[in-house]
């Protein structure tokens, strides 16, 4: 059998297409892990801003309270001995108004964290998802060319290659 020539650009493209599998192969995998990591922090988020509303309804309950008390000493003639139970339970609730507004602050704090982390991980994964397609658009040109011996679009792959590089380290890096 007669050994076939192959021409040296052949070796560069098959280079090429094993270095933009791999870097597809990643990108599929750290694509999926910033898109799980976005997932979970919404719904770390979703969770804290519903303990947020959940404190805000019982400060709520505690300002009717306030309310309520205030407007039923008021009704109270002077020196009457009820008038120091009222102040001590407008005193006590307002006590409880002020620790739900510092949980609540708390609360809030944690759930921007989490909507922070949120958009993080979108901010990098999004490269990655557009540098998969890139990249495999460009094995499969690599394919077609070494399949037709055609240089020329192996020439075309290039560009669309380096765009998918550039996504995939901009998945790291979050340059743009």
């Amino acid at each position: 059998m007669a050994e076939e020539i192959r021409a040296p650009w052949l070796n560069h493209m098959a280079l090429a297409t094993v270095i933009l599998a791999v870097c597809a192969t990643l990108s599929t995998f750290k694509g999926g892990s910033y898109s799980t990591l976005s997932v979970i922090n919404q719904a770390l988020s979703s969770d804290q801003w519903s303990f947020y509303q959940a404190k805000s309804t019982k400060q709520h309950l505690y300002e009717l309270q306030v309310d309520q008390f205030t407007l039923q000493a008021q009704a109270l003639a002077p020196g009457n001995p009820a008038l120091n139970a009222y102040a001590a339970a407008v005193t006590k609730a307002q006590q409880q108004i002020a620790r739900y507004d510092k949980e609540k602050q708390e609360i809030k704090d944690k759930a921007i964290a989490f909507e922070h982390q949120r958009d993080d991980a979108k901010l990098h994964g999004k490269p990655f998802g557009l540098a998969v397609i890139f990249l495999q658009v460009s094995i499969l040109l690599n394919s077609i060319s070494g399949l037709l011996k055609a240089k020329r679009i192996w020439w075309t792959s290039v560009p669309v290659g380096l765009v998918g590089l550039g996504l995939f380290a901009n998945g790291f890096l979050a340059i743009f």
